[in-house]
């Protein structure tokens, strides 16, 4: 291996430690914080002590049983919910990037989230019409509409072996203006689940617990595995399709699994968070700033960067009382316009 591969591992596995440290720190913050205020040593102190054989270094110690409750029960769900959505979102934004080639590309862009949005609606305006046994019915016909939107875009894209992306970014542009447009409707209609609607849309946690972290985990992990075996195939793509052609890549069948497997860990996190902009569009480019194009690093090192950011984003949005999709919103339009003019400079 070459020296100068060899200090790029190097550099991208301090790097990544770096990160997970800081997510560390961002979770024992963000668990501290709230109505009842929590001080960070004593968070650490409790997480500590619930870990096997480490537990043992703790000085033994009564906890009060409003913190334990209010930690184990109320925040840490929460906050393990917020890592795993960032990180889905995140590695989703990675690979739109990548196969677009496009640095404004996000998550939301073949229409996942507009579908999502119109499935979750359907279910609050008629949920009680029908009911779904072992699984609540907003969450699992959100999937419904992500993967339904998903799979239309997909038809309209592919012509016979070949998937143009740029007709799969129109054709998601334009499914996702439809079904929006529907959505409202049935919110306008429907006036008094429009509240109720509304902030679902704007992407939230309130409703976080154990259930969810372990329905979700699963499949992020798969999904992460998954888009992570092919890193060195998007490297590749990155010198052009033709270019990978030559390197032996089946460029159509690749384009067409990590769309699907990114789109599809996409739905998953929406179905549970709801609606959450920007955060598949900025910290895939922060990530890239950092560490440069390999997607053996940058894979990670997104996932990672979108946890903390995550966290962050919804302690704000938890002590201020407002949905977290707003303050996503707060974060990335400002850079969503940085990246145009910066483009547009470039141009």
């Amino acid at each position: 291996m070459e020296p100068e591969t060899i200090k790029k591992i190097s550099k991208g596995r301090y790097i990544l430690t770096i990160l997970f440290v800081i997510n560390i720190i961002v979770m024992a913050f963000a668990a501290g914080r709230g109505s009842s205020s929590i001080s960070f040593l004593q968070v650490l102190n409790m997480l500590i002590s619930e870990i096997p054989l480490l537990g043992k270094l703790i000085p033994s110690q009564e906890w009060p049983v409003s913190h334990y409750v209010i930690l184990f029960q109320i925040r840490l769900p929460r906050i393990f919910l917020n890592a795993l959505v960032g990180v889905a979102l995140s590695i989703a934004g990675v690979t739109y990037q990548g196969l677009f080639k496009n640095p404004m590309a996000d998550p939301y862009v073949i229409g996942v989230s507009s579908g999502a949005g119109l499935g979750a609606t359907i279910a609050m305006v008629f949920g009680s019409t029908f009911s779904l046994p072992l699984i609540s019915s907003v969450p699992f016909m959100a999937l419904i509409g992500a993967m339904s939107s998903l799979a239309l875009v997909y038809s309209i894209a592919r012509k016979r072996h070949y998937l143009d992306t740029s007709t799969l970014l129109l054709a998601g542009i334009a499914v996702s203006s439809c079904l929006s447009a529907i959505t409202s409707l049935i919110m306008t209609i429907a006036s008094s689940d429009f509240r109720r609607i509304f902030f679902w849309l704007l992407g939230g946690f309130a409703t976080s617990d154990w259930k969810d972290v372990r329905a979700l985990f699963p499949y992020i992990l798969i999904g992460f595995i998954l888009l992570y075996i092919f890193a060195r195939e998007m490297n590749a793509l990155l010198l052009g399709e033709e270019s990978a052609s030559t390197l032996g890549i089946e460029v159509e069948k690749l384009k067409f699994f990590m769309l699907f497997t990114a789109s599809s860990v996409t739905a998953i996190a929406v179905c549970v968070s709801g609606t959450i902009g920007f955060v598949g569009l900025i910290i895939p480019h922060i990530a890239r700033l950092i560490v440069g194009p390999d997607h053996r690093i940058l894979f990670p090192a997104s996932a990672l960067m979108g946890s903390a950011f995550l966290i962050l984003s919804d302690t704000i949005a938890r002590l201020l009382g407002f949905p977290v999709g707003i303050i996503t919103a707060l974060a990335g339009g400002p850079f969503f316009i940085y990246l145009l003019k910066r483009k547009k400079k470039s141009s």
